[in-house]
């Protein structure tokens, strides 16, 4: 089975995350967002919990629709973690599949930061990493908005022009 996400439900789904993070006290000094997903994620997070201090990370595992690397790799530029030192981080991603991805950004933060969480959108039961911060559990493979349509391509000039 396939669960569907369009961008209006996660508005609301990244409301209800910074909601639960604020419950709980926790106030990041920075947002790790693990680059693609992550991405649209931290940005809402960082808007709801006024945190202005985003860091971007690149790691590719997934190459297909349930198609892996063997490991996830973290790619250039990777962050310093010195940037990192005494910070309470908080890791942004739209899944925890595998948890692999997540346990590697956790594992490289981990010895540098005063103390890291993680928050999903999604976290699968067979993930390796319990993430503090959960909108969804489900096992179906998630149709994100931002990764179902095919990436766009020149259109021929005529098109534009009728």
């Amino acid at each position: 089975m396939r669960e569907t996400l369009d961008y209006q439900t996660f508005g609301r789904a990244v409301r209800e995350l910074a909601q639960a993070i604020a419950d709980d006290g926790y106030e990041p000094d920075l947002i790790l967002s693990i680059a693609r997903g992550g991405v649209f994620v931290a940005g809402g997070l960082a808007y709801a919990l006024d945190c202005k201090n985003l860091h971007l990370v690149n790691v590719e595992f997934y190459t297909g629709v349930g198609t892996t690397l063997e490991m996830p790799v973290m790619l250039a530029p990777v962050p310093d973690a010195i940037d990192f030192s005494g910070k309470k981080v908080l890791i942004a991603d739209d899944v925890a599949d595998t948890g692999k991805t997540l346990k590697l950004v956790h594992d490289f933060c981990l010895e540098h930061v005063a103390e890291v969480r993680s928050a999903v959108i999604y976290e699968k039961s067979h993930s390796l990493v319990n993430c503090e911060y959960v909108w969804k559990k489900t096992d179906d493979w998630i149709n994100f908005p931002w990764s179902t349509e095919p990436p766009v391509v020149k259109r021929d000039s005529q098109v534009l022009d009728a």
